[in-house]
């Protein structure tokens, strides 16, 4: 159980290194032209900024506190954050008709909500 739940943290970590880098650094108009990145046209430069530099957060929040054991509790903290990043990417993905990328967003949320349960319940870190 231990290691698929480190799975599952590595797993979502690289999603979110990977999703909090383009809103972060690449400029939204570029966003807004690519899959899935339409919604960023909406929304202010800042807000899509914001997004990503959460989503960075996340992903240290994510593997950080166990590896350095400060704070290991923040890892399913942080699962429980993203599962509410989770379902506003949901909604908006969903008000847009984008059913793919609902479903993703549903996938990445589950991982979520398997490492918040995992690390809160039967597998929490312990020294």
């Amino acid at each position: 159980m231990n290691l698929a739940l480190w799975i599952a943290a590595g797993l979502l970590a690289a999603v979110a290194v990977s999703g909090g880098s383009s809103k972060t650094f690449v400029p939204k108009e570029k966003l807004a032209a690519i899959r899935g990145g339409g919604w960023t046209a909406e929304v202010s430069a800042g807000f899509v900024r914001t997004l990503g530099i959460l989503e960075l957060l996340a992903a240290v929040g994510l593997i950080v506190p166990a590896v350095l054991d400060i704070a290991p509790v923040l890892v399913p903290v942080t699962a429980g954050c993203w599962i509410l990043l989770m379902v506003g990417a949901m909604v908006t993905h969903g008000q847009r008709g984008e059913a793919a990328f609902v479903a993703l967003n549903l996938f990445y949320l589950a991982v979520a909500a398997f490492i918040a349960w995992g690390r809160f319940g039967p597998e929490p870190f312990t020294g």
